[in-house]
C-alpha cells in the first residue's frame, strides 16, 4: 500500500514536471520570438498639449463658428419647410372636405343661376331696360339705350365703382 502511494505520488509529480515543461517551452519560444522587436529603433517625439476645439485655440475660429452658423442655419430653414408644408397640408386637407366641395359646387351653381337669369333679363325675348340688385356687398345696376347696355357694379364697402358697356347686336357667332 505505501509502494502505491509512492507510486501515485511519482506520476503526480511527473505531471506537474511535465505541464511546467511544456508551459516553459511556448514561453522561451515566445521569448526567441521577442528579441528582434528589441532590435527596432524608437523614434518618439515630444507631447505637445493642443485644444481640439478652434474655440479654444483660435486657429481657424472664424472657419468653425461659420460651419457652426451654417449648420443652425441649414437646420432652421429645414424646421421652417417642414412647418409651412404641414400648413399646407392642413389647408389642402380642409378645402377637400365633403362639406367644402359641397359648398364649392352649390355657390358655382347659385352663379350660374343668377348669371343665367341676368342675360335673360338683358338679352332675352323681352329684354328689361334697367334693373338691379344686391350680391353681397355689391350693388349691381344695368341701363340700357338699344345700342348698348352699361353696367354699373359698386362696391359699398370700399366705395369702388367698375362700369362695364356692352354693345348690343355685335355678337356675330
Amino acid at each position: 500500500m505505501i509502494k502505491e502511494k509512492t507510486n501515485k505520488k511519482k506520476r503526480i509529480s511527473k505531471m506537474h514536471d511535465e505541464y511546467y515543461i511544456s508551459k516553459n517551452k511556448g514561453c522561451g519560444f515566445l521569448f526567441i520570438l521577442l528579441i528582434p522587436l528589441l532590435a527596432i529603433p524608437i523614434i518618439a517625439d515630444e507631447i505637445k498639449f493642443q485644444f481640439k476645439s478652434p474655440s479654444f485655440s483660435g486657429i481657424g475660429t472664424s472657419a468653425h463658428y461659420l460651419t457652426i452658423e451654417n449648420q443652425e442655419y441649414t437646420r432652421r430653414e429645414a424646421l421652417e419647410a417642414e412647418i409651412k408644408a404641414l400648413q399646407e397640408e392642413l389647408e389642402r386637407d380642409a378645402e377637400n372636405t365633403t362639406l367644402a366641395r359641397f359648398l364649392r359646387n352649390f355657390e358655382s351653381r347659385v352663379y350660374a343661376q343668377l348669371s343665367r337669369q341676368l342675360v335673360e333679363q338683358l338679352f332675352g325675348d323681352n329684354p328689361a331696360q334697367n334693373g338691379e340688385f344686391t350680391l353681397f356687398d355689391n350693388l349691381i345696376t344695368w341701363t340700357t339705350d338699344g345700342v348698348t347696355i352699361t353696367m354699373t357694379i359698386f362696391n359699398e364697402t370700399t366705395g369702388e365703382t367698375t362700369t362695364i358697356t356692352i354693345p348690343i347686336g355685335d355678337f356675330g357667332f
